[in-house]
C-alpha cells in the first residue's frame, strides 16, 4: 500500500466505543502492535475529539451512548471523517433487536466509511483508516463526497495492507 505524498499532516484519529462486544477494539489496539505499526504512516490515536480528524467507531449504540456519540462528533473540527468498525457498528448486527440499543451508528451521525467484519481483522481496519485518510485529503481541498459511505473488502484489504 502506498500513500500519497499528498497527506501533508499525520492522521489523528479518536477511538469511540459505543457498546461493542470488544473484539473490534482489540483489533484496532492490535494494529496498533510492531507488527503493523500504523503510526509509520503517521496514523495515531489521540484521547480527545478535539485533536482528531477521523472518529473511529465500534459497536452498535446504546441508549446510553447515543447523546454521548452525538457531543463527540459534534466536538470535533471541520473536515472530519466517521469510520464503522464492524458489523455491530454497521448495522447493530446481533444486537439490532436488544431493548436497549438504538441501531447502527449511520441512524445517529453520517458515516464516510465502513469496515464489515465480525471481529474485524487490522488489515481491514488500516485499509479503512486510509479511505477515510483519502476523504479526508478531499474535503480539505474543498471537493464533494459521495452521500453513501464506502464499504471496505477484507479480501482487498489484506492484499493492499501486507504487500
Amino acid at each position: 500500500m502506498k500513500l500519497s505524498k499528498s497527506f501533508d499532516k499525520s492522521l489523528w484519529a479518536f477511538h469511540f466505543n459505543s457498546g461493542s462486544c470488544n473484539g473490534c477494539d482489540i483489533e484496532i489496539l492490535a494494529a496498533l502492535t510492531p507488527r503493523y505499526d500504523v503510526e509509520r504512516f503517521g496514523i495515531k490515536l489521540v484521547g480527545t475529539p478535539r485533536h482528531a480528524d477521523v472518529l473511529v467507531i465500534t459497536g452498535p449504540v446504546t441508549k446510553a451512548t447515543k447523546e454521548v456519540l452525538q457531543r463527540v462528533y459534534d466536538q470535533m473540527m471541520d473536515p472530519k471523517v466517521v469510520l464503522c468498525v464492524g458489523n455491530c457498528a454497521n448495522t447493530a448486527h446481533v444486537f439490532h433487536e436488544s431493548y436497549n440499543v438504538e441501531g447502527p451508528v449511520d441512524e445517529i451521525i453520517p458515516v464516510d466509511v465502513h469496515v464489515p467484519g465480525c471481529a474485524v481483522r487490522p488489515e481491514a481496519i488500516i485499509f479503512g483508516v486510509v479511505k477515510a485518510w483519502e476523504k479526508l485529503e478531499k474535503l480539505r481541498k474543498g471537493e464533494e463526497l459521495k452521500k453513501e459511505p464506502e464499504v471496505i473488502d477484507e479480501e482487498e484489504a489484506k492484499e493492499e495492507v501486507l504487500e
